[in-house]
């Protein structure tokens, strides 16, 4: 096969048409121009000649399958131009120099591409936005506007909106109609200069349809601010006589800090207040450069006489309008050696060196001391010794009040009251036996009874408790064992105890239980004779 046939497109005209939402590099259409030729003889190239949609159009060829592939170059607007033509050139690759007198081995067709409408998003009409608005401004304060429209034909309304992921302390409010930026609170710029937030237009009828574009708000400064000492300043001043010369050396340079901008800042200016222009001590110099120098107007400055000063310094900026601050500095007078170095601003060890030592001192806080620690202790002995009468007192009322009805402690418990009283009750009338010789005073046995072998007094006192007992139904029983307990030193009678009669053998006779009623029955069934007990059973 030898190239002998040119490439002929099979139309002259191809219709396309492409969407104004296509992006660059989108496919628009293809032609196709044949070859009867084979193999390389059949290869076909094309390329766009002219049209006016040269610049937003490209063509490229595809090798597989012979074809020219027409591409969006860059994007189209419908509202801009609605249709663009090229006209598109086919030519073969390889041409055999034998028949080039057989015609052009190319051939040309029209291709019309029409541009298509599409819901497009608004587009604002300047791609990012800055504005500026004044630090404190009320809130309300316009800042700037926004505008964006819909670029279809249809230019439906827009709203807009502002992104709150980027105004989240809401500073600014945005009017959904018109695009008026305004502000909802003062503004410092000394806090943030700069703000950036985001605007959405949106479609009305058509909310997924939206813009965004970036604004910058910068805070212009205003003169809020008075400038102050740039650090915490301390002079020092050395102890000098009158007739020493005065130093040309400043005791100190200061300098200011503003923290408005460089406009309504520098430069400072330095001075003493209008009451004491005239200060006899100090004097303040302005350096001109924001900085000032404090000097001494006179020498003898005295640690004794006064070893620290005050001075006040006004600073004033050059904003519009100026703000000014008083700011104190504080002097001290020190000691200094013969070349002018520190020593110590100490007054009251400048003071004490010319009097008293440190011995000296540490003994009077000793005896100081010592002074405090005698009254202490002697306070708290004074005290000690008051309260333990008062709680005697209390103790001996306590104790004189008998009103429990416990029972007694018995003979040993002699401590709070006379138990004779209770073992005898001639004690009441204030006869109290002797506890050591026999009573000398005998009751007589009453009729009816059989007196115990050399009875006592004590048989009787027990007749008397047991008849009170017996004949007053009311009374509890009272007859606690401190009222038997009483029986006279070298009495017969012995013990009463159960333990021991049971084992003694005792002459007493105790048949006169049985006429002492139901309490001592048991006692007389124990005690009495073994006639009666025979007798009862």
């Amino acid at each position: 096969d030898v190239n002998d046939n040119p490439p002929k497109f099979p139309q002259s005209v191809y219709q396309m048409s492409v969407s104004e939402a296509a992006v660059p590099g989108e496919e628009v259409g293809r032609v196709k121009a044949k070859d009867p030729d084979i193999g390389e003889n059949g290869l076909v190239t094309y390329n766009i000649v002219d049209g006016d949609g040269m610049d937003l159009f490209e063509i490229t060829t595809d090798y597989e399958t012979q074809e020219g592939v027409v591409k969006l170059k860059k994007p189209v607007d419908f509202e801009t131009k609605r249709a663009y033509s090229l006209k598109v050139e086919a030519a073969n690759v390889h041409i055999d120099p034998k028949f080039i007198s057989n015609g052009p081995f190319k051939d040309t067709v029209t291709v019309k591409i029409a541009v298509e409408d599409a819901d497009e998003p608004p587009m604002f009409l300047a791609p990012s936005y800055i504005h500026e608005v004044q630090e404190n401004a009320a809130a309300g304060t316009v800042v700037g506007r926004v505008h964006a429209k819909d670029p279809d034909a249809a230019n439906s309304p827009i709203r807009y909106s502002i992104d709150r992921h980027t105004d989240l302390d809401r500073f600014f409010t945005i009017n959904p109609e018109d695009g008026f930026i305004k502000t909802t609170k003062p503004l410092d710029r000394e806090e943030t200069a700069w703000l950036n937030i985001s605007v959405f237009a949106a479609e009305i009828h058509n909310r997924h349809q939206e813009a965004k574009v970036p604004v910058a708000i910068r805070v212009l400064d205003v003169n809020d601010n008075a400038p102050k000492f740039a650090a915490p300043y301390e002079g020092f001043i050395c102890e000098s006589d009158q007739t020493k010369p005065l130093s040309n050396q400043p005791i100190v340079t200061i300098s200011a800090d503003d923290k408005d901008d460089t406009a309504n800042g520098p430069r400072f200016i330095f001075s003493l207040p209008p009451e004491i222009i005239h200060n006899p001590n100090f004097t303040v110099r302005d350096n001109r450069d924001n900085t000032a120098g404090v000097y001494a107007r006179r020498g003898g400055f005295s640690r004794q006489k006064q070893d620290l000063y005050l001075l006040p310094i006004v600073i004033s900026d050059g904003g519009i309008p100026p703000m000014s601050s008083t700011n104190t500095l504080t002097i001290k007078v020190c000691g200094c050696d013969v070349h002018g170095a520190l020593l110590s601003c100490n007054a009251e060890a400048y003071i004490l060196n010319a009097g008293l030592s440190t011995g000296a001192l540490i003994a009077i806080l000793a005896c100081i001391v010592i002074l405090l620690v005698i009254v202490v202790l002697f306070v708290t002995l004074r005290r000690q010794k008051k309260e333990p009468l008062i709680v005697f007192e209390e103790e001996d009322v306590r104790e004189n009040i008998i009103t429990y009805d416990d029972e007694g402690g018995g003979e040993e418990d002699t401590e709070a009251f006379d138990i004779a009283t209770l073992q005898n009750p001639d004690g009441i009338n204030g006869f109290i036996p002797r506890k050591d010789i026999k009573p000398e005073y005998q009751y007589m046995p009453r009729p009816g009874l059989r007196p115990a072998p050399n009875s006592v007094d004590v048989d009787d006192f027990i007749n008397t408790r047991i008849q009170e007992a017996d004949n007053d139904p009311t009374a509890p029983p009272y007859d606690s064992i401190q009222i038997y307990g009483y029986e006279g030193r070298g009495s017969v009678a012995g013990s009463l105890s159960s333990l021991e009669s049971a084992t003694t053998d005792s002459d007493l006779d105790y048949d006169y239980l049985q006429n002492w009623g139901p309490r001592f029955k048991k006692l007389a069934d124990l005690y009495g004779s073994k006639d009666t007990f025979d007798d009862d059973s």
